[in-house]
């Protein structure tokens, strides 16, 4: 089959298609012929070496959607099932953007049936970062939230849900996404560079840090959507950083939410499997409003 991976640092040229064999499921695991699959951020993180793993071979790719196509004992699925999954770390020789993936079967969640594949397959990654995220923060009806970076794949998730929640967000982004955020549920909007009210708890998906942490009232929340990029804490705000966890009944939770209609997935583009290079270098470019999808 052929797999994206790295197998040295550097820009979109680094990314390789390679020829690798299938992978087959173990105990409790499933196997799945890939439809579509997201190319996120961290993607490019990995391309570029900041996970580390000099040397080695790396799989590319957290999201998938697609059909299950083997299964391993104990792993109460079937062949044929249309599912979606995260497929989590960023070290291993294999990911995502691959013809097949082995996930634990306890990863995978039945695909949301009223949207095809590839807009499926924008939903693991960004999806449960942003409800663990607002897991994170506790918060309750009625207080409020600022979403920064509210127009990207995890801020316009992370806005839908609070809203959902009875939270009352306030989403920030470029001037001109004004329109998109309200649409997903932001009661208030704030463009970037001009300072919010001050509200219980900053959601911060465009990675500010210390400047964001300023508009949290004093004794509220912080949470960072990448490990690590989460500032000290100050005034009695609790700091945090999601670190996103497979789980695949959460992900259920999330995929019928789609099917409900209360949760919308976007696509920006897509791209054959064979053309990963190209949309590493378009997301790398900025200004993506949904997601690029990949396609075996």
């Amino acid at each position: 089959m052929r797999a994206a991976v790295v197998t040295t640092f550097g820009g979109p040229e680094a990314v390789e298609i390679v020829d690798v064999a299938a992978p087959e499921p173990g105990d409790r695991q499933v196997r799945i012929k890939v439809a579509a699959g997201a190319v996120n951020p961290v993607d490019l993180a990995l391309r570029a070496g900041v996970f580390g793993g000099a040397g080695e071979t790396l799989g590319l790719g957290w999201d998938v959607a697609g059909t299950v196509d083997a299964v391993g004992p104990a792993a109460a699925w079937q062949v044929g099932d249309r599912v979606v999954a995260l497929v989590p770390g960023v070290t291993g020789p294999l990911g995502a953007h691959a013809e097949y993936v082995v996930v634990d079967a306890d990863a995978v969640a039945k695909a949301p049936a009223t949207v095809d594949e590839v807009h499926a397959g924008t939903l693991p990654l960004n999806g449960l970062t942003a409800a663990q995220a607002l897991d994170l923060l506790e918060l309750a009806p009625g207080d409020s939230l600022l979403v920064t970076g509210a127009a990207g794949a995890v801020g316009g998730f992370a806005v839908q849900l609070a809203a959902r929640r009875g939270i009352t967000v306030t989403g920030q982004a470029r001037a001109g996404d004004e329109e998109l955020v309200r649409s997903l549920g932001a009661a208030d909007f704030t463009a970037e560079g001009v300072a919010p009210k001050s509200v219980d708890a900053v959601l911060d998906a465009a990675m500010l840090g210390e400047p964001a942490l300023e508009w949290v009232r004093d004794g509220g929340a912080f949470v960072s959507a990448q490990p690590g990029r989460q500032p000290a804490p100050v005034r009695g705000v609790r700091t945090e950083a999601v670190m996103v966890r497979a789980d695949g009944a959460r992900l259920a939770d999330l995929a019928a939410l789609v099917d409900e209609g209360a949760l919308s997935l976007r696509v920006a583009g897509t791209y054959p499997l064979a053309r990963a290079a190209e949309a590493h270098a378009r997301l790398a470019e900025g200004g993506v409003r949904g997601r690029l999808v990949l396609v075996p």
